[in-house]
């Protein structure tokens, strides 16, 4: 994150010693990025992090992932997935490929504890509330807020109903562009958020516990831990890695006389992807302009588009609703539905909602996705299918 935060008690100077109210010594536990030489944060436990007294595998539930063949665009109808048990354990994944995962949860009940030792993760609230619960501190969400979890971090997912998550996995670690920040990391004038927009840990969670059971996802597979002590331990930490959450509708929009590019909606970038922001805004105010976007076919990338709310123009008549997925890959010239360019001319606004995912790497599709498809949705450009 660009800029330092401090919870609880730290001693001032690290890496010396720190002793708890019965004279202990607090367990100092560094987390950092890039082998020493990236944003870390220092955590002052009560117990040993380190000690555990049983490791066992757990295998997940194994989903089909296929290549994108025949190439064609696609629509998943995420709501009729259903409900799950778990929001981590039973996530739907839909969409995948050396780089990221993207997938779908819908759960009321509390998760497990769990540790993506793979990368970071961002997860997008499409509806409800409650609270995220980290060795850093909680972190309480609601509809349209997006998580950024960075990797390691051991957390649950705490709802207070129905929640339903869009969740990006990455094999390594998302964040602002780095066209938005400085030098030093502070977010310059002409990025859509701020520091004033991010919502980070503002107490610290501290519980008891023994023999307490930690899902880890790392590059081998799956392992569950179990921990002589609760990992919700933590007395004070300081640094720049940390947890934090930005809302959808904090997301300031850049508009112009014409059409403006999908870049001009980036929100966070991960390894060789992107992640955009969709929001109500004003739109194109030249005479002649026309507001929905152009034909396009980016050669580089696959293009995902989750709608989440409002009313997306230029996919009107395609069966395109609240919950939808769309894939629009790399091969295939997409643009607007017919008849979606004529009836936005002369709007002076839409109401849109949509977080859009760009990979530079093809997009394999996953069982639970391709269980939901509408199979119909290539076609609606042509109206017919041979």
């Amino acid at each position: 994150m660009p800029y330092y935060r401090s919870l609880g008690e730290i001693p001032p100077k690290r890496h010396t010693q720190f002793r708890q109210p019965d004279g202990s010594l607090y367990a100092e536990e560094l987390m950092g990025q890039e082998g020493f030489s990236s944003d870390s944060s220092l955590l002052y436990h009560r117990y040993l992090p380190t000690a555990i007294v049983a490791a066992d595998a757990y295998d997940p539930p194994a989903w089909e992932r296929v290549p994108n063949r025949p190439l064609k665009p696609r629509h998943l109808v995420t709501n009729k997935l259903g409900e799950q048990n778990d929001p981590i354990l039973d996530r739907q994944h839909l969409l995948a490929n050396g780089d990221c995962r993207i997938s779908y949860s819908a759960s009321s009940r509390t998760s497990v504890l769990y540790r993506n030792a793979v990368g970071d993760e961002c997860l997008y609230i499409e509806n409800g509330s409650g609270r995220l619960e980290t060795s850093f501190g909680p972190l309480d969400f609601s509809t349209g807020d997006y998580l950024i979890i960075p990797t390691s971090v051991i957390y649950r997912i705490v709802p207070d109903g129905l929640v339903r998550i869009l969740s990006i996995e990455a094999t390594g670690h998302i964040g602002p562009p780095k066209r938005y920040l400085s030098v030093r990391g502070q977010f310059l004038e002409h990025s859509p958020y701020s520091e004033r927009d991010i919502r980070g840990p503002q107490e610290l969670l501290l519980e008891d516990g023994t023999d307490v059971e930690v899902y880890v996802q790392h590059r081998a597979g799956w392992t569950k831990f179990t921990y002589a002590n609760h990992p919700f331990d933590v007395a004070g930490w300081d640094g720049h890695l940390y947890p934090w959450a930005f809302s959808i509708h904090n997301f300031e929009p850049i508009t112009g006389r014409v059409h403006q590019p999908p870049p001009v909606h980036q929100t966070f970038q991960g390894p060789n992807f992107v992640i955009c922001s969709f929001v109500p805004r004003k739109v194109d105010y030249h005479p002649l302009s026309i507001p929905v976007p152009y034909n396009h076919h980016n050669v580089d990338s696959d293009e995902m588009l989750f709608y989440t709310g409002g009313n997306y123009e230029a996919r009107s008549g395609s069966g395109i609703g609240q919950g939808s997925i769309s894939l629009h890959p790399g091969g295939f010239t997409h643009g607007p539905q017919p008849g979606s360019v004529e009836r936005s001319i002369g709007a002076e606004y839409f109401d849109e909602l949509a977080v859009m995912v760009d990979t530079f790497r093809p997009l394999d599709l996953c069982g639970p996705g391709l269980s939901v498809e509408d199979e119909n949705y290539a076609w609606t450009w042509s109206g017919r299918k041979l």
